[in-house]
């Protein structure tokens, strides 16, 4: 008889591999059993949206000079560009380092608002934005599976942002 930590284990690995495995259920006695999980050839997809790709990454900065020493020197980025918002973002400088296809945006609150991040900051500033080819139904999928969606107008403003069981800010977009 298989015990819970087994079969939440077994329940784990149907969805991630694709494969038969032979497995240790237990042992009595002194005697191992194993047996063979039939696991699906595929993960089922969902219905309708799906992740497209990679449409940014954003670095929220507390350390400036520690972050550009790792991210050029170390890693070997390039700054691209730079930017300060204005409006409700006032004064915010964006960095945009690159590496072959990949851009990182560092995220650097303006002097007067630095007391006021976290080490994390939020989650316009700290996160990685996934393209999606229909956010609405993910969207609604995050909702019933329980995420808190930033943004309640996300089909109209085709992005949003939740945090995932990790902790990880992740951002959904739709938008060309």
């Amino acid at each position: 008889m298989m015990n819970a930590k087994f079969s939440r284990m077994a329940r784990i690995a149907t969805r991630i591999i694709p494969a038969v495995i032979f497995v240790s259920v237990g042992s009595i006695g002194g005697a191992t059993a194993t047996g063979a999980l039939e696991l699906p050839s595929k993960v089922s997809s969902a219905p309708e949206g799906k992740v497209t790709g990679l449409r940014h990454i954003v670095i929220h900065v507390l350390e400036l000079e520690r972050t550009l020493t790792l991210y050029q020197d170390i890693l070997g980025f390039e700054l691209e560009g730079a930017e300060v918002l204005r409006g409700s973002l006032e004064g915010m400088l964006l960095l945009k380092l690159t590496a072959n296809d990949l851009t990182i945006t560092l995220s650097v609150p303006p002097p007067q608002a630095m007391d006021g991040y976290g080490p994390v900051g939020n989650t316009n500033h700290n996160h990685f934005m996934l393209k999606v080819d229909d956010i609405g139904p993910i969207g609604d999928r995050l909702r019933a599976a329980g995420y808190a969606l930033e943004n309640d107008n996300y089909v109209r403003d085709q992005y949003t942002f939740f945090t995932g069981p990790n902790g990880e800010i992740v951002g959904l977009s739709s938008y060309d």
